[in-house]
């Protein structure tokens, strides 16, 4: 059986020491308060759990069953125009929380898609948002729609 090799990425490292760091500040600043808001964190991500794990594996169906050669024939470099109008289109439909959308950005480019064809399709994906619409009239009011506030 072969070793599993495990790279590690200096800036991950980086990270995550930095939000140790400031967990472990925060306990001595408050303990109760942190106890409390770890609490809460720990309940949103079990919240989110089930949708990641449903995209998670969304994408690598997507990305195991379409050949690289076709998401590059549809959203690549000779695509051209029409190909970036696709997937930002696909980008403004779709629901798929922000932070996931970076590595699936990722195999894409990997895959083939060009760098414009990704950059729109991230930025209709966080900045359009018409799934999410409708929860975000009903939170932030109809008032914010047009004028970007409360």
């Amino acid at each position: 059986m072969p070793a599993v090799v495990i790279k590690t990425n200096p800036t991950i490292i980086f990270i995550n020491l930095f939000a140790l760091g400031c967990l472990i500040l925060a306990f001595t600043k408050d303990r109760a308060k942190t106890e409390q808001s770890v609490k809460v964190a720990a309940k949103e991500f079990l919240s989110i759990l089930p949708t990641v794990l449903i995209i998670i594996i969304f994408i690598g169906l997507l990305l195991g069953f379409v050949p690289p050669g076709e998401i590059s024939k549809v959203i690549g470099e000779q695509s051209g125009f029409d190909g970036v109008l696709f997937i930002a289109l696909l980008g403004a439909i779709l629901h798929i929380l922000a932070f996931m959308s970076f590595p699936l950005a990722g195999s894409l480019l990997k895959s083939g898609a060009s760098i414009s064809a990704v950059a729109a399709f991230i930025t209709t994906l966080t900045m359009v948002g018409t799934v999410t619409l409708p929860l975000e009239i009903k939170e932030l009011g109809k008032k914010w729609l047009c004028f970007g506030t409360g």
